[in-house]
């Protein structure tokens, strides 16, 4: 294992984690699909460092803190408690009562709208900058953006995620009426 003693816990970033135990890549890649990503050396580059191990989880769809114990197991260390260590911000939930679809103003596509070679990130906060107060952005996507939804909040938005059949993911992000 590796002799750099790092702290593995939600709010560990994935690229020190990969680089803190770079043997535990493709324990972390076969966790699921949406980590296969991680290969791109672009997005290892960009999106890595910013998005933490809760973050990771949400996109991966699974729990956090089981995620982040069976990497903390593979890395040799003692599990955390569960219960101490709860996703903050859940993604999907009820409709919120802002949404109304004839807010929305703008839709992002994953497919069609995201290069590889570009940070997500930056294409949803240039369109989220552009929105006025009650409009909504709507994003779809093959995994939950979690780093960036995590961004927008920050920044005084609001989000709404709902799962689609066939694993895709809208997420709506608003620009609150003040």
């Amino acid at each position: 294992m590796s002799n750099q003693p790092l702290e593995i816990n939600g709010d560990t970033k994935v690229a020190a984690f990969l680089d803190a135990y770079p043997e535990l890549e493709e324990t972390l890649i076969a966790m699921a699909p949406p980590f296969k990503k991680l290969r791109n050396p672009i997005l290892r580059r960009s999106v890595a460092k910013v998005a933490s191990l809760r973050q990771a989880a949400a996109v991966g769809r699974l729990p956090m803190a089981e995620m982040v114990n069976a990497l903390r197991a593979a890395a040799g260390m003692e599990p955390i408690d569960i219960e101490t260590h709860k996703e903050i911000h859940e993604y999907f939930g009820a409709q919120p009562l802002w949404f109304d679809e004839s807010r929305i103003v703008a839709k992002l596509n994953e497919k069609s709208d995201f290069d590889e070679t570009r940070m997500p990130i930056t294409h949803i906060v240039k369109h989220c900058n552009k929105l006025r107060d009650g409009e909504i952005l709507e994003i779809r996507t093959g995994f939950l953006p979690a780093p960036g939804i995590d961004l927008m909040l920050a920044k005084g938005f609001l989000s709404w995620s709902i799962e689609d059949e066939g694993d895709s993911v809208r997420t709506y992000l608003t620009k609150p009426k003040v």
